[in-house]
């Protein structure tokens, strides 16, 4: 308990704060309701100390030797590794995760704290040609200077690492905003290891609070050069909107309705097994999930058959218990949501081969088939452990049901001939596509972001790079321009 009572604050110019809002956000364990901690929300003038703060402190941090920046990256990645178990049970409690999805998170986070000490060194200046005798043509990447991040419930502790170490390595100021279902792990737990790591005070800050207390001030201030947003697409528009209307930047991660494709020249037990894991890993609550599972009709009945006994076999309970797979969905409304789409999608002829019961913030697998076509559950993110069958006929039709969708985040295409997979791959309307694998991929140095309404732009490597520096052209004229006049 003590964990999330002491990291439960605002943090603002390296203090722990109380805020000054009218209302307090509740901590609660997901799986025993149990209370975790409450948090005073920040305010719009809290909202303007952490960026004014993150300001001041940018500014020298710039001119911060890079390998003095990597270095203390470098130290947050061994407090990580020393906490681990720590950290792991953490995400257990605040948001759910079974050890297996806290484990994936946690170390995945390392990774993209190494990578993040690479980044520190990665930009370098160019010297370009000019036609005009003379001239030479320098060109600097330089910080963008603060960055807002706003996280989301789902990998609250990776998306805040995955924005802020980055930021932080190549020379900027960052202000978090976690999502208010996991205040402690996206964001105190962050803070307070790069405070351990001897980051200096403003350069990382933390505001704890909602639209309600504060509307967009997040998004209008004038400080923020970039806006990194991870979060539904209807969220996202709006971002976008404001953001964008003060030529703020945005890097935004949206929502997905990914697809697993099983040609009929597939492994139908390996299919069957990376199809469970891309549409049950993290109780559904996952971007790239599977939302759509496609089936070559002539493998239809065996892959069905092979898939339904592996559902059937998951194990839904607490997540600190090592044996379980699936733990409790964020919160009420959200279980609730879950089973009010599947028995709309049960009204509308669909047949369940699949049926879980929800039991308050558990909610058991659902496998859904037989949907008619222009069903509204086809069409949306379904953040939950509910799967969609779906025959088709060929690969045509394959490529035609997969594209028929607003998003285009993931996929995953199972295959014998892993040839025929990437010209299949090609066709798909998505950022991100994988031959034999799972829909849920992250790689740090290989660019991640989707297409339509998934988002806008890419992060990791050479990427993250683009998105937290800019371009600075500086000529010098070692002759003597003409003049016309």
């Amino acid at each position: 308990m003590s964990f999330f009572t002491d990291l439960a604050h605002q943090y603002i110019d390296g203090e722990w704060r109380t805020g000054s809002g009218s209302w307090d956000i509740i901590d609660f364990n997901p799986y025993n309701g149990e209370k975790l901690a409450a948090i005073t929300v920040a305010s719009v003038s809290e909202v303007d100390d952490a960026y004014r703060a993150a300001e001041r402190a940018q500014r020298d941090w710039a001119a911060v030797n890079a390998y003095s920046r990597r270095d203390v990256v470098d130290r947050v990645l061994r407090l990580v590794e020393e906490r681990e178990a720590e950290i792991v049970a953490a995400i257990t409690e605040e948001v759910g995760g079974t050890h297996v999805k806290a484990t994936y998170e946690v170390r995945l986070a390392m990774e993209f704290l190494r990578e993040a000490t690479q980044l520190a060194t990665l930009p370098e200046g160019r010297i370009l040609a000019s036609p005009v005798p003379g001239k030479e043509n320098r060109v600097h990447r330089l910080p963008v200077g603060v960055v807002g991040v706003i996280s989301p419930f789902n990998f609250p502790f990776l998306t805040g690492i995955k924005a802020a170490a980055p930021a932080l390595a190549l020379g900027n100021a960052v202000v978090i905003k976690p999502n208010q279902n996991t205040p402690v792990v996206g964001g105190g737990l962050i803070a307070h290891l790069f405070e351990d790591a001897g980051l200096p005070a403003g350069l990382l800050n933390v505001l704890v609070t909602d639209i309600a207390e504060i509307g967009d001030a997040l998004l209008e201030h004038p400080v923020p050069k970039v806006i990194s947003f991870t979060g539904s697409d209807r969220t996202g528009r709006h971002v976008a909107a404001v953001a964008g209307a003060r030529f703020k930047r945005t890097i935004l991660s949206l929502s997905g309705n990914s697809a697993l494709v099983v040609l009929d020249d597939a492994d139908l037990d390996y299919a069957a097994s990376a199809a469970v894991f891309s549409r049950f890993v993290s109780q559904g609550q996952v971007c790239m999930a599977a939302n759509r599972i496609l089936v070559d009709r002539s493998v239809e009945e065996e892959f069905t058959e092979k898939f339904v006994a592996k559902v059937r076999a998951l194990r839904t309970g607490d997540p600190a218990d090592p044996d379980t797979q699936l733990g409790p969905v964020i919160n009420t409304f959200h279980a609730d949501a879950l089973s009010g789409l599947v028995e709309q999608a049960l009204s509308e002829g669909a047949t369940a081969l699949v049926r879980g019961a929800t039991r308050g913030n558990l909610v058991e697998p659902t496998v859904l088939a037989g949907l008619p076509d222009g069903s509204p559950i086809l069409e949306q993110e379904i953040f939950g452990p509910v799967a969609l069958l779906l025959p088709f006929d060929g690969e045509d039709e394959a490529v035609r049901i997969t594209n028929d969708s607003p998003y285009g985040l993931s996929g995953a295409v199972m295959t014998g001939n892993v040839e025929r997979g990437v010209r299949f791959a090609q066709r798909i309307e998505t950022g991100m596509i994988h031959i034999n694998d799972s829909t849920i991929q992250d790689d740090p140095l290989v660019a991640f972001g989707g297409e339509k309404a998934s988002g806008i732009g890419r992060m990791n490597g050479e990427s993250t790079v683009d998105v937290f520096t800019t371009q600075k052209w500086i000529s010098v004229q070692h002759g003597r321009s003409e003049f016309p006049f």
